[in-house]
């Protein structure tokens, strides 16, 4: 896919970075790109030959092949935006053959393309600048499940993370990952989002904009904190991507069946309007049109809970509702944690309550067309933040937030010239502990961080459990502690994602603590001296620097 081959507390904050998901800057150069006819006149469609021509009858008319279903043109007041490469816009890397039809309803015209396991619809509705597009992906056939939406060199500023400029930048890790002359670095990785953090993803000059607004993802696989590339930018041309399941750092097996509407929508340089986002759209329209798979507001509930106890008011929580067919999610409301989940496919379903993004409880809940599930208050045992400690670096959230570098790591790769060293040890009790000691461990990097402190002499009288937490792993990364001249056992790898991750954007993976027990014997009797904890990265595997076997840390503790 390259074109080169309030954390969510007040004290941690893992914010998406200043890139956001939209570029602004000056408008691009008069008559780049201009075409030679006006823009849309009257609501409908023709053939070119080569193409299905749609005429929004407003300012958009788009192109879609004939044979292959691509999109081969976006043309907006007269503006051509589509294409770089010699490729245009399309689902996965192209479908190639493939049997495509439109028909004409009304005030709607509906676009059908078919090849294998694959069907992608586009819609356009009469008076609008906007294409509505869903994916029908039926098995595995394809490896990934994403469409996108190939766009013009310079029709937009090439700022951001997510930009490179090719014919200066160097590649450094794996022909995506860039870095400029100034250290900082870029990749179509950086986009620094979740998928629950944005309802759209785009590009504006301040008088034109382009914006792909996400679907509700019910069919794609990751979850809520899921963090996958959104755009792209370069001196070569740039992309917008709905992507569903991309098999990198992924967390669960993929899902099969309809997903949309997602749309492509024109502006004349502001955001989309609220009304097109998944939670807002009215899709009624949609009922009738014939679209394989598709279930409208009648055939699906919802629930609805109380609220939460035992929160932590530092923390949002978000409720989670996943099995093999859908998944979705809702914020709980703070002070009460009261959430509602709609539109929901019926079935049985997981429910996980998520303490930022560490599950603190898990249930069942099912969903019944046109009902609505009500759940009592829901208690939070599951907390481990709960437990007494001597000291703790961090705080148990399911992100390494408040650690070393670790917000800057959402948008750049770790050898990016504004990260603090990675290397540097720890002293409980000297002040701000946490932020000195590092987001990520790899094995040829960083390996070896100690940890130091004191115990009274009643606590060193006594075993203790130390925990770590993780969130990720690279190469079956995972630590091995000792304690002065006590070494633990060596722990079992957990099950993390396989692909890149540390070094892409993300630390999210599957949540594992580690434990250790560690016995009276390995403790200091002297007071007055520290006690010194180090940890090493393990693993079979993995290459060299940032590829080495590593993972990313949540929290710290050695119990009371």
């Amino acid at each position: 896919m390259s074109t080169h081959k309030k954390h969510l507390t007040r004290r941690r904050v893992l914010g998406a970075s200043a890139i956001g998901v939209a570029a602004t800057g000056a408008a691009v150069a008069g008559g780049t790109g201009l075409l030679s006819s006006a823009s849309a006149a009257a609501f409908g469609h023709s053939d070119d030959g080569k193409n299905h021509v749609v005429d929004t009858g407003a300012s958009l008319v788009f192109k879609v092949s004939k044979s292959t279903g691509d999109i081969t043109s976006l043309a907006y007041k007269g503006k051509e935006y589509e294409g770089y490469g010699g490729k245009h816009s399309h689902v996965e890397s192209g479908l190639g053959a493939s049997t495509v039809t439109i028909k004409q309803s009304g005030s709607i015209i509906l676009v059908k393309v078919v090849h294998g396991a694959i069907t992608q619809w586009y819609a356009a509705r009469s008076g609008e600048n906007n294409v509505y597009l869903w994916t029908d992906k039926k098995d595995a056939s394809f490896t990934a499940t994403r469409f996108l939406v190939r766009l013009k060199p310079g029709m937009f500023p090439n700022t951001g993370p997510d930009t490179w400029i090719e014919a200066s930048d160097k590649v450094i890790e794996a022909g995506d990952v860039w870095q400029r002359a100034d250290g900082t670095t870029h990749s179509k990785h950086y986009s620094g989002k979740r998928t629950i953090d944005y309802d759209h993803v785009g590009f504006t000059t301040g008088s034109a904009g382009l914006w792909l607004v996400r679907s509700n993802h019910e069919k794609a696989s990751g979850g809520p904190f899921y963090r996958s590339l959104l755009r792209h930018s370069n001196d070569l041309g740039a992309g917008l991507y709905e992507i569903l399941h991309y098999n990198q750092a992924q967390t669960e097996p993929e899902r099969f069946g309809l997903q949309g509407p997602y749309v492509l929508a024109f502006t004349d340089g502001d955001t989309p309007a609220s009304s097109l986002s998944h939670a807002n759209l009215d899709s009624s329209w949609v009922d009738g049109l014939g679209i394989t798979g598709w279930v409208g507001k009648a055939g699906r509930g919802r629930v609805a809970g109380v609220g939460l106890k035992g929160m932590n008011a530092e923390y949002a929580y978000t409720v989670g509702f996943a099995n093999a067919d859908a998944q979705y999610w809702a914020r709980a409301a703070a002070g009460t944690g009261a959430f509602s989940c709609k539109g929901m496919l019926p079935g049985t379903y997981t429910m996980t309550v998520y303490k930022g993004e560490l599950a603190v409880h898990t249930g069942s809940v099912k969903v019944t067309a046109g009902g609505t599930t009500s759940l009592h208050t829901i208690t939070v045992t599951g907390d481990p933040s709960a437990a007494r400690t001597l000291w703790r670096l961090g705080d148990w959230d399911g992100t390494p937030g408040g650690f070393k570098n670790a917000e800057l790591m959402t948008y750049a790769h770790p050898s990016d010239g504004r990260a603090a060293k990675w290397t540097g040890n720890v002293t409980i009790g000297s002040g701000a502990e946490a932020a000195s000691f590092p987001a990520y461990m790899w094995k040829d990097v960083n390996d070896g961080i100690l940890v130091y402190f004191k115990l009274t002499e009643a606590q060193a009288a006594a075993a203790h459990t130390l925990r770590v937490g993780v969130t990720d792993a690279f190469a079956n990364g995972r630590p091995r502690v000792t304690v002065n001249d006590w070494v633990s056992p060596l722990p079992s790898a957990p099950t993390q994602p396989s692909t890149r991750s540390l070094t892409t954007g993300s630390y999210r993976g599957n949540n594992h603590t580690f434990t250790f027990n560690v016995p009276t014997s390995a403790w200091k009797t002297d007071t007055s001296q520290y006690n010194v904890l180090k940890l090493n990265i393990v693993s079979g595997s993995g290459g060299s620097a940032y590829l080495s076997a590593g993972t990313s840390f949540d929290c710290v503790d050695l119990l009371a």
